[in-house]
């Protein structure tokens, strides 16, 4: 609930008609989807204009309209009007105003891989007993955290957000709006190298999230990860760090993993055992960072792991499917080096009577990079993969080096596009059922049409 001069105050904006004191119940930027008594709220984008739209608003009883400009015709009476200056920022001004309204544990998940899956896990595990708000999806943006963050009520006990960025700048404005209490950084890895440049200027901008972070500012970060180990020995004033792994000492250690049934079963410091329903024992990272956030929060163990046990991974990551009779891993949401290498290791230690096939879609915004990080991974893919299948003109390039790594030429073959890649597979290749198939790309490349999706 929102009054009008809330959302002056918030905004910065200018009342064209209306009353001060009338209240809105809600802010909502899709004319589409609007209820009665609530304010619409006119984004422009590169290829948008929100206000375009605003007779459709008025026709679904739109009782507030923020805007930038005119919309061109007379807007009645009764309709209040706020002009702002751009309603992408004023979106993240209420937003910010809401939180701060709302007082509440604000966790922030940020990184190069496993941000929605951890996300997603540390929602699941303190649903359990309390209403949690978090973002739907990967809504990690300039738009869809704000379209989180402004649904937040007296009701919601948590709030759990992902963050995302491609451009310097985007995780500090992000976490100033969220101003979370809990801020983890998964991993620093070569994604978004078009316009970060480096695995410094990642790690440069994953990590100003923690540079906006409310009391008691907590701080959750991964041990194994070379460009994180060194903030968890370089203390903060007023920061309360832990940290979470595998390999290296830390406050929530991960070990006797073990690949049993489908599953993967490991123990936290040795004592509390937990299971995952996946495939990918790289998950276990993911699984720390909930059960880390739940411990801080005040669960148990053993409620922590009733919760992870009965956890569903988010459609695209690693999921064992069968479709046409044969056995695929759909690991289709997206892909960069970090996350491609995480998955050849999960596929290499999986049993598989009889060929492992990669289907591999480009790895994208990779900038100046992107050949050479394409021939590297080729190495790994070698030596776990029988035949491989590359789509598009950068995993190409993947295909020629793993030829020279010793990739029998016979065993590759290239494609322009996803369709093309399903044609060669069941038409050409005649995979078999107990074929091993993983099918990773980045998002654009659409590598779920493979599976029909």
């Amino acid at each position: 609930m929102f009054r009008v001069d809330e959302i002056i105050q918030a905004t910065h904006g200018l009342l064209i008609q209306g009353s001060l004191t009338d209240k809105i119940t809600s802010i909502s930027t899709d004319s589409r989807k609007l209820k009665a008594r609530e304010a619409f709220l006119a984004l422009r984008g590169k290829n948008f204009d929100g206000h375009d739209y605003v007779a459709g608003a008025l026709k679904l009883k739109a009782s507030c309209l923020i805007l930038e400009k005119d919309p061109g015709f007379l807007i009645p009476a009764v309709v209040t009007v706020i002009k702002v200056k751009d309603t992408t920022l004023a979106l993240g001004d209420l937003a910010r105003f809401q939180r701060q309204k709302i007082n509440l544990p604000v966790i922030a998940v940020t990184g190069s891989n496993g941000k929605t899956t951890t996300k997603e896990m540390v929602a699941w595990v303190l649903s359990a007993k309390a209403k949690v708000l978090k973002n739907e999806g990967t809504k990690n943006n300039q738009i869809g955290l704000p379209q989180t963050l402004i649904q937040l009520t007296k009701r919601n006990r948590f709030a759990v957000v992902e963050i995302g960025t491609n451009h310097f700048g985007e995780v500090d404005y992000l976490s100033k709006i969220a101003r979370p209490n809990i801020g983890l950084i998964t991993n620093i890895g070569p994604s978004h190298l078009e316009f970060l440049k480096d695995l410094k200027g990642v790690a440069k901008e994953k990590t100003t999230l923690l540079n906006n972070l409310a009391k008691p500012a907590i701080v959750l970060l991964n041990a194994d990860d070379k460009l994180l180990k060194g903030l968890i020995k370089n203390k903060v004033k007023g920061q309360h760090i832990f940290s979470y792994g595998i390999n290296e000492k830390s406050d929530f250690r991960a070990s006797c993993v073990e690949l049993k049934n489908g599953k993967v079963e490991f123990k936290v410091n040795s004592k509390f055992k937990f299971e995952l329903s996946t495939l990918g024992d790289y998950n276990i990272y993911n699984a720390l960072g909930a059960i880390a956030v739940g411990r801080i929060l005040g669960l148990s163990y053993p409620e922590i792991r009733a919760r992870l046990a009965t956890f569903k991974f988010p459609k695209g990551r690693f999921n064992l499917i069968n479709f046409k009779g044969l056995r695929f891993i759909d690991d289709t949401y997206n892909s960069n080096p970090l996350s491609l290498n995480a998955s050849l290791v999960a596929l290499a230690a999986m049993h598989c009577k009889g060929r492992k096939i990669l289907i591999m879609g480009d790895m994208l915004e990779l900038g100046k990079q992107k050949e050479l990080l394409h021939r590297q991974i080729a190495w790994s893919i070698t030596n776990t993969c029988d035949l491989l299948i590359t789509v598009g003109s950068l995993a190409r390039i993947t295909a020629k080096a793993a030829k020279n790594n010793g990739l029998n030429s016979k065993h590759i073959f290239c494609c322009s596009d996803a369709h093309q890649a399903r044609e060669l597979l069941f038409k050409k290749i005649s995979a078999k059922a107990d074929d091993l198939i993983l099918v990773k790309g980045s998002r654009s490349m659409k590598m779920e049409e493979v599976l029909g999706s």
